[in-house]
């Protein structure tokens, strides 16, 4: 990319939000743009690690044989009367945006276990379909009356929503558990440090839940956590009457044994046993010709969460102050950036070109009219990992990779620079 087309804005880091650094930078340069509360449309640099992020979830969803569909956002009322959760979501919870015309009473999608069990059942109809996971990709609405983090509590996000079918209980639990360790590859090749926690049901129903909580200084959730054991549970759970219940899902006997972290939810998941197939009076046909309910469970992932969670866990400080943020190689939409002295604007040319025919991402500098002092501090607020600085150092032969993050160093020949990035 040509840092000349992005169009960024110039910004001052010193007015830059301390609790939210990654995420106002990019509001600041313009990368991210907030229309009112809660509501934002995303930049290039935002949508790239989007796809990356989501291009992983695809991978490791379908090499566990779910299958990608679509629902849609606009939902009638009727449906959710069906499952008798209209109420629940638009006058009890109050979560659902909704509107009423001549056409009739629609919400926009805050879930969508009502579309995926009407989907499900038209195309399930036998023992023999079974089992089944749908998955979708998609924004989701909800009135959050107190917006927070930017991407951490928005009122539009994207997220990735899966619903499974199951012809008993048992097997159920066993597709939950698969899900269960998908969820744990996703957030491994991520490189995100996850705490699957056991978790409130909430508005979703069913009986058994689980969060996975991203330690971060940002959460506002308050996660308990055994690292022998590598086991947690959200500390508000301890505030139900059946709170034992919970405990003993876990095998945990005395809570002083776990130490409290701040946390962010980033997935979860649940088994919601027949609460939808019976609700909606939807079944299907087993092997002695009679109607059974669907045993499901849902399964869901923020991916905007995830990545305001890579942004600011990234973020670089320099004596406490804030110089930017460097996303993980391996997830970088952009890997190097190439800033140069006008003089060796060719070189820098000749590199960015050889990268991109390599299938490297780099950014280059060429905008006009800028010390290379300047081209250089704009690395750190593009979350690029690596840089390359054609400057007075240069002797045309050696060029210098520095780990933005890191600091390290290393000069390598131009024939070797594309095995090295790789």
């Amino acid at each position: 990319m040509r840092l000349s087309r992005l169009n960024i804005k110039k910004i001052n880091l010193n007015d830059v939000d301390n609790n939210y650094s990654g995420q106002d930078i990019l509001m600041k340069l313009g990368e991210l743009y907030q229309f009112e509360s809660g509501i934002y449309g995303y930049g290039n640099l935002w949508i790239k690690l989007e796809r990356i992020v989501e291009n992983i979830i695809i991978d490791e969803l379908d090499k566990a044989g779910c299958i990608q569909v679509e629902f849609p956002k606009l939902q009638p009322r009727k449906i959710w009367d069906q499952s008798n959760r209209w109420n629940s979501y638009t006058k009890d919870g109050d979560i659902m945006f909704t509107l009423n015309n001549n056409l009739g009473e629609y919400g926009l999608a805050p879930t969508a276990e009502e579309c995926a069990t009407l989907f499900g059942a038209n195309r399930l109809s036998s023992y023999k379909n079974l089992p089944a996971i749908y998955y979708q990709i998609g924004e989701k609405f909800r009135k959050e009356i107190r917006t927070r983090g930017y991407l951490f509590r928005p009122r539009t996000f994207v997220m990735m929503d899966a619903y499974s079918f199951d012809k008993s209980e048992e097997d159920m639990k066993k597709t939950y558990e698969l899900m269960h360790q998908v969820y744990l590859n996703i957030f491994n090749r991520l490189g995100i440090k996850i705490i699957p926690t056991v978790s409130d049901n909430g508005v979703i129903g069913g009986k058994v839940a689980e969060e996975f909580q991203a330690i971060t200084s940002l959460g506002e959730d308050k996660t308990l956590y055994d690292k022998v054991k590598d086991i947690g549970i959200n500390k508000e759970v301890l505030e139900f009457e059946n709170k034992d219940e919970y405990l003993k899902q876990l095998g945990v006997t005395n809570i002083d044994n776990l130490k409290e972290y701040s946390t962010v939810e980033l997935g979860n998941n649940f088994q919601l046993g027949t609460k939808y197939s019976d609700s909606m009076g939807l079944y299907y046909i087993d092997e002695n010709g009679k109607k059974k309910p669907y045993y499901m469970g849902c399964y869901g992932i923020g991916v905007g969460r995830i990545i305001a969670c890579l942004i600011e866990n990234n973020v670089i400080k320099d004596n406490d102050k804030i110089k930017g943020f460097a996303l993980p190689y391996d997830i970088a939409p952009y890997k190097v950036q190439i800033v140069y002295k006008e003089c060796y604007k060719e070189e820098g040319e000749k590199l960015y070109n050889c990268l991109l025919q390599n299938n490297i991402n780099a950014i280059i500098d060429d905008r006009e009219n800028l010390t290379i002092g300047n081209r250089i501090n704009d690395v750190y607020v593009l979350g690029t990992p690596k840089l390359i600085v054609l400057g007075n150092k240069f002797d045309g032969i050696n060029y210098e990779i520095e780990d933005i993050k890191t600091k390290e160093k290393i000069i390598v020949k131009y024939e070797d620079i594309v095995n090295i990035l790789k």
